[in-house]
């Protein structure tokens, strides 16, 4: 039997980190929709290739809640960078011919620019996600100040 505080194995903790990934990605949804309504040029293109990593970093924290923040940086990064180099074989671009999906996920063409946009993403990424478990790692002053008692 699960103990309180769990369900079904899975401790309090690791559900607020999931909760906290889906509500990231979909915000970050959101901003994607935001700049492309509101920005043009190159603050869309490259905003938007660090938005897209961004969702990656926390639909990688949604499916693995306890990998490390730089390991789910280094992975968000490496998908993005894995599907803009697969740009250069032409299969994405075919696929995006026939699907608005396959083009919003898998773009048609290489730019090596955006390498660098996708980068940018999985360090501010991190740096959230970092920072966000270092501040739940931190003892609270009333909780350090009541171990002194």
């Amino acid at each position: 039997m699960a103990s309180a505080g769990t369900s079904a194995g899975i401790d309090s903790g690791t559900n607020r980190t999931r909760l906290s990934a889906a509500a990231a990605a979909l915000v970050t949804v959101g901003a994607g929709l935001i700049l492309r309504a509101v920005a043009a040029g190159d603050v869309a293109k490259y905003g938007g290739d660090a938005l897209y990593t961004v969702l990656v970093l926390a639909l990688v924290v949604l499916a693995s809640p306890r990998m490390t923040a730089w390991k789910a940086g280094a992975l968000a990064l490496a998908v993005s960078w894995g599907i803009e180099f697969s740009q250069l074989t032409g299969v994405p671009a075919e696929l995006s011919r026939h699907s608005t999906a396959a083009r919003l996920i898998l773009g048609s063409t290489f730019d090596a620019p955006d390498l660098l946009g996708y980068a940018a993403g999985a360090l501010g990424g991190w740096l959230v996600v970092a920072s966000r478990r270092a501040g739940r790692r931190r003892p609270s002053a009333t909780a350090a100040g009541e171990r002194r008692r």
